[in-house]
């Protein structure tokens, strides 16, 4: 067996090259908390026969419980069909009781933006509307609440790991405001550590109507649900086998023990 083979990323592999079924490296992660909206709650549409909508968050459906299933880790849906960053942090996490010690995880993964930017229209912002030293002053935008989410994360639970994820595009019109996203979420990566970009709008397929056929049901569909975990858990192994130095102590997150100080 060539271990470097199997473990290195080679010069021209893209993150999702390799689509791994059984969590691959991302299964170094014992618990995972999955931050979002309906997308990240295995929503599921429904219509009557006069055409009235309905809306239902099927989390065994959730893109992050198939992770934990092939991971064989403990995931959390810290999520809801509507969520926004805003909305997370004014009362629905305090409410659910998401950052008590006992619901810490050792990697988050946030996947939100959809109903901040294009349903209620909050101004993206940018990392100068962060406050380092007290986050409630950050400023009233998308990126000022987004922020706030990882540095209470990083507050709670300092060495975790924290996966940013990027909307994957549709070749419609709205893909200039999920390029501005994807943008951000690269600098938060750049302004946090232990921080990183899981970006689907770069290497993902293109939401576009005939992939819409197969994976999206008004929101995802069983399918599209599975496809995104096997998109993210894959993407996240690639990130660990491009730098596992970066990894090596996961398994101490969370206790007050190391190997060496983490740089």
């Amino acid at each position: 067996m060539d271990i470097y083979e199997y473990m290195s990323v080679g010069e021209n592999e893209k993150p999702l090259d390799r689509i791994v079924t059984d969590g691959g490296f991302c299964s170094i992660f014992r618990t995972i908390a999955c931050i979002g909206d309906s997308l990240s709650s295995g929503e599921f549409e429904s219509k009557k026969a006069d055409g009235t909508k309905n809306y239902h968050d099927f989390y065994e459906y959730s893109w992050g419980q198939f992770i934990g299933r092939s991971c064989g880790s403990k995931v959390y849906n810290f999520s809801m069909g509507g969520m926004t960053a805003k909305n997370y942090m004014e009362n629905f996490a305090d409410s659910r009781g998401f950052w008590g010690r006992d619901k810490l995880a050792q990697a988050y993964i946030i996947a939100m933006g959809v109903n901040d930017l294009f349903g209620r229209k909050q101004p993206i912002g940018s990392t100068a509307d962060i406050c380092k030293d007290d986050h409630t002053k950050n400023a009233d935008t998308f990126a000022g609440y987004y922020a706030q989410i990882i540095q209470k994360i990083k507050e709670l639970q300092p060495r975790a790991k924290i996966f940013l994820v990027s909307m994957p595009r549709k070749g419609d019109e709205k893909d200039e405001g999920r390029r501005a996203h994807r943008d951000l979420l690269e600098e938060f990566t750049r302004f946090f550590d232990r921080t990183y970009l899981i970006d689907l709008y770069t290497y993902a397929p293109i939401n576009d109507e005939e992939y819409g056929k197969k994976f999206w049901l008004g929101h995802m569909s069983p399918m599209g649900y599975v496809l995104t975990a096997r998109m993210i858990e894959s993407y996240i192994d690639y990130i660990i086998r491009k730098n596992p130095e970066d990894f090596n102590q996961v398994g101490l997150i969370g206790t007050e023990l190391y190997y060496q100080p983490e740089k």
